[in-house]
Formats: structure tokens, sequence, C-alpha cells
């Protein structure tokens, strides 16, 4: 099942990178020009096909791949130099001159996210992501794969000799021998600084009284997991059962997915802002689902490339400095994208620059959770 959920999702990508970057109409090239256009044969009266928009000249030199290659995600004859100080310092004006139209002159925004998605991977891999976040994670999921491990199997053997001493009619000499050898157990437990096995009455008795309820949200949730993790949770749906149990047992392979399947699913980014953007103009009809699509779009990609920026900038001495100025900068981006984008007043603008940050939160919180879905789904 999650072989078919990660191949939609690479389907998807693949689609929307293709989609995105297909041009239409090929690149120039050089030697004198065909007198029919060679992909649709009308007759040719300038430098490009009237019918189909191709070029009269194609090339095949070895060359003319890298300048394919550029040609068919920027368009870069002038494109990203157009598109990028607006997305940058002005994206309101962006956002809304290519939704009325004017085009030619920029980068889509479909091509923008697709290009910042793979970048921000492709960094991400090469530097880390920073902070020592990622390898701080990598050695806690590998050390409580470890553990998992020791306890499933310590379990086991806790399990087993309670069998044996809930026979009756067993004799003492073997019971003395079951109960030091399960004292041992948990001792062992103690010095390789695991939870201690428990019988199955306690289990159940824990499981009865649910995780505490605490103050603070992050000990909650740490609590919460530490209890889920200690307990074998029956949801009553089988898959989800199963999923809990391997995320557990091995937590290391589940970010290694969450990693993998990231860039894969990057696109469902745009879905799951556009409820968000609609409810910040709801029941409008000045603005269309495809109006926020570009604003959303846009906004996506200059995150990303923003993120980029910091993160190479934290490889040097300006990193602190750098990461400071973009968290200031990330609330004043919107306002600008939304007050030009939406012709909004300064107070409008700033009310819903405000509910944006919100929601943004929301929408990488559900993304996170599909990621997570995905990863122990397997």
């Amino acid at each position: 099942m999650t072989g078919d959920i990660e191949g939609i999702g690479g389907a998807v990508t693949a689609g929307l990178a293709a989609r995105a970057v297909e041009s239409r109409h090929g690149g120039p090239a050089h030697g004198p020009a065909p007198l029919r256009c060679l992909n649709c044969g009308a007759s040719l009266a300038g430098s490009h096909c009237h019918h189909c928009g191709q070029r009269a000249d194609v090339h095949r030199s070895f060359g003319a791949i890298g300048h394919d290659l550029v040609h068919a995600i920027f368009h870069f004859e002038g494109k990203i130099w157009n598109t990028l100080p607006l997305l940058t310092w002005r994206p309101g004006d962006l956002t809304r001159r290519y939704i009325h139209g004017e085009r030619a002159r920029f980068i889509s925004p479909l091509a923008l996210f697709l290009f910042a998605v793979f970048l921000t991977y492709a960094v991400l891999a090469m530097v880390g992501s920073g902070g020592g976040l990622g390898e701080e994670l990598n050695k806690a999921a590998a050390e409580q794969t470890r553990a998992a491990a020791i306890k499933d199997s310590m379990q086991v053997e806790v399990d087993r000799i309670d069998a044996e001493l809930a026979k009756t009619e067993l004799p003492a000499s073997e019971r003395s021998a079951l109960e030091t050898e399960r004292d041992i157990l948990q001792k062992s437990a103690g010095y390789l600084g695991i939870a201690r096995s428990r019988s199955k009455s306690e289990r159940a008795a824990d499981r009865a009284a649910g995780p505490p309820v605490l103050d603070d949200p992050v000990s909650q949730v740490a609590t919460s997991a530490d209890f889920i993790s200690r307990n074998k949770i029956d949801t009553g749906i089988p898959f989800i059962d199963h999923g809990l149990q391997k995320a557990f047992a091995n937590p290391a392979l589940v970010l290694y997915k969450l990693q993998a399947n990231a860039y894969k699913f990057a696109w469902a980014l745009i879905p799951l802002s556009l409820p968000f953007m609609w409810m910040l103009f709801p029941f409008s009809r000045r603005f269309h689902t495809y109006d926020h699509f570009v604003f959303v779009t846009y906004s996506i990609s200059f995150m990303l490339l923003l993120f980029v920026v910091v993160r190479l900038l934290n490889l040097t001495i300006f990193g602190d400095v750098a990461t400071f100025f973009a968290m200031l900068y990330v609330p004043f981006h919107m306002h600008r994208q939304l007050r030009g984008a939406y012709r909004s007043s300064r107070f409008g603008a700033f009310v819903r620059a405000n509910l944006l940050l919100l929601f943004s939160l929301f929408a990488v919180i559900w993304f996170m959770l599909l990621l997570l879905a995905v990863g122990i789904s397997g």
C-alpha cells in the first residue's frame, strides 16, 4: 500500500513538472529555416509557426542540451530577472500581474515552485538541515530503534516466564529459577537504560488509566508518545495498528521515509493551503480559486528559496543574522503580497497576514501528518 501511495506522489510530482516545464515550442538553432513547420506542417511566415507556436529553427547539437534544460524550466530569456526581484520585494504586484494575464514576462508559479522544491531537496541533501537538528533526530531515531528491539525481546521473555509462573502445578525449584530469571531480565533493562518489562495485567491497567494530563503542551506530547510506545494501543483499524507497531519498532525507517517523501508530496502544500486562502476572502466574487492558486504557489516558492538562501548563509559567519532577518521578513512579505495581489487596505492586509501566518502553521501540520501517515502505512 505504501508503495502505491509513494508511487502516486512521485507520479503527480513528475506530471506537474512535465506540465510546468514542457515548452510549446522548440528552442533556437542555427542554419536555414525550413519552409514548413516540422511539428504541424503549416507553412512558415516568420521565426515561429502561426499555428502551433513552435520555432522555425530547431537544433540537434550536443551543446544545445543544456540550453534546452534551462529554457524548458525557466525560459531564461529575461524571465528569471523579471520574476525574482518582484517575487522578493513586490510579490503582490507579481501575483496580480500574472493573474490578470501578464504571463509571458514571468516564470509560471508552478514551474518556479517545482524548481524551488528540487533546489531545496538538493541543498538539504548536500549540506543537511542545519543546526544539528537532522543529526540529533537521526541519532534519537537510531537509539529508539535499538531500545525498542531490546525491549520487545525482553518483553517476550517476561511474558513467557509469566505464563510459566501462572501454572499452579509448577514445582517450587522451577518457580524459583523462573523468578530469578525474571529479576535478571528486569535488572538488565535498567542497566541498558530502557523501561522495565511489565506483566500483561500491568500493561492492561496502564492502558485503562491512559496518559497523564499535563499543563505543558510539549511535555504532554512527549508523555503521550511515550505512553503509546509502552502500550500496545488497539485502534480497531488493522492497518493503523500495524503501522504504529512498525513505527515504534523502527522509527529510524519512518524518519527516512518522511525525508524521502517530503519532495514527492510537496505539491500537496498547494491544495492544503487553498481552503485557508478562501477563508481570508469568504464568499468574495472578486477572487477565484485560480487567483488563490497563483498567490499560494508564488508564496511557497519564495519561502522555499528564502530557506535555501538562509541555509547556505548558515554555513558562514552571517548565519544568525540571516536567520533573524528572514524571520522578520516572512510576515512582512506576506503582508506585501496580500496588499498588492488583492488590493487590500493596510489594516485589512495586516489582519489577513496575521491570519495567514496561523493558517500556514495549520497547513504545515497537515502536511507533516500526511507524510507521517504515508511513512507508517507500509
